[in-house]
């Protein structure tokens, strides 16, 4: 068994749709960022690049490269996931955690964890989402920004 931690962080911006955990959050700003700047999928997606000893996202997918320009995470996680499988690995559990004063993420966790779930080709109950504010000190409690944490166990398929 791997374990790996991923950590990301975006800047809330007018004129972006909030996307996190692979759907789109009714609200007044969204994340700034190459791809669609999905905090959670972002972490999680570093968390088993970690366990893989595969650096990081950026790595993979740089901001350079205009081909991941606005590009939908749900489909970086996919290829990440695919990277793992390859490597003869499957998920045994990931738990994340989104910090952001708002809007509240409670509506949203349950299907979250499905999207992500079936990306991962995984039960829904291997992935763990928490979310949490900061009662309004740093910048994600200022509401300037959002950040999201994961951790991951993969094992041997």
């Amino acid at each position: 068994m791997k374990i790996g931690i991923g950590y990301d962080v975006h800047k809330l911006v007018e004129g972006r749709k909030l996307i996190i955990g692979g759907i789109q959050i009714p609200y007044k700003k969204g994340l700034e960022g190459h791809s669609d700047a999905d905090v959670l999928i972002h972490a999680i997606m570093d968390s088993i690049l970690g366990a893989l000893s595969k650096r990081d996202i950026g790595n993979i997918f740089p901001d350079t490269d205009m081909k991941f320009k606005d590009i939908d995470s749900k489909l970086l996680l996919g290829n990440v996931v695919e990277l793992m499988k390859s490597m003869d690995y499957k998920i045994g559990n990931v738990d994340s955690i989104i910090v952001a004063q708002s809007p509240k993420m409670s509506p949203y966790i349950e299907k979250m964890r499905k999207i992500l779930a079936n990306i991962m080709e995984t039960d829904t109950e291997n992935v763990n989402i928490k979310a949490t504010t900061t009662e309004h000190l740093g910048f994600e409690g200022q509401g300037l920004g959002v950040s999201a944490q994961a951790v991951c166990i993969l094992e041997r398929r």
